[in-house]
């Protein structure tokens, strides 16, 4: 005897086909993303035409540089240093890491919550695509704030001197609360999955 769900799925009723395309007013939301992604990307040229210029002698590069990393000290800078050079560089790996996250939201986020994309025989469909879902794209996500977080301190550590003691300990406090929330985070999703796996079977 055949099973009721087999065949053709019957169309929805108009209440629930609604709510249901509801679903793609979050559109709007990956394509802004999208946006946000074109303003990292020009960023990031910016600051890397600044760091080309700076190690050429360009003196007002130097100074971008400078203003946009939050450097300071008592001793006026004519050239561009080893520690600007780290700070600018720690600067755009962030600025990659941050659109990487933005990748796994727009890509990830439409796959889960919008609509397929079919990428199964698509040479470049991303590994983690493959078994992408609600859960999975939070674990990942949490990881990506986790490497963000990482950066953004290791910035603070290594111009420490302009800081004061109290930003210093309290970006560390999120910093270990990140980490935290990701290893409870992924702790969840262990059990959740090793509680749903004899019901497989």
């Amino acid at each position: 005897m055949s099973s009721p769900r087999s065949g053709s799925p019957s169309p929805l009723r108009p209440l629930p086909s609604l709510i249901f395309a509801s679903r793609w007013l979050q559109l709007p939301l990956y394509l802004g993303l999208i946006v946000a992604q074109g303003v990292y990307v020009f960023h990031f040229w910016v600051e890397l035409v600044h760091l080309l210029e700076a190690v050429f002698g360009n003196s007002e590069a130097l100074q971008a540089l400078i203003s946009g990393i939050g450097y300071k000290t008592d001793v006026q800078i004519t050239k561009i240093n080893e520690t600007i050079i780290m700070l600018v560089v720690l600067g755009l790996i962030d600025v990659v890491m941050i659109s990487n996250l933005l990748i796994m939201v727009i890509v990830g986020g439409y796959e889960t919550f919008v609509s397929r994309m079919n990428l199964e025989s698509h040479p470049d469909q991303p590994e983690w695509l493959n078994h992408v879902n609600a859960s999975v794209l939070k674990v990942k996500l949490s990881t990506a704030i986790i490497g963000i977080s990482s950066i953004h301190l290791l910035k603070t550590f290594i111009n420490a001197a302009n800081y004061d003691e109290k930003v210093l300990m309290w970006q560390t406090i999120i910093h270990i609360t990140f980490l935290l929330s990701a290893l409870a985070i992924a702790l969840t999703d262990k059990l959740m999955s090793h509680s749903a796996a004899p019901a497989d079977h």
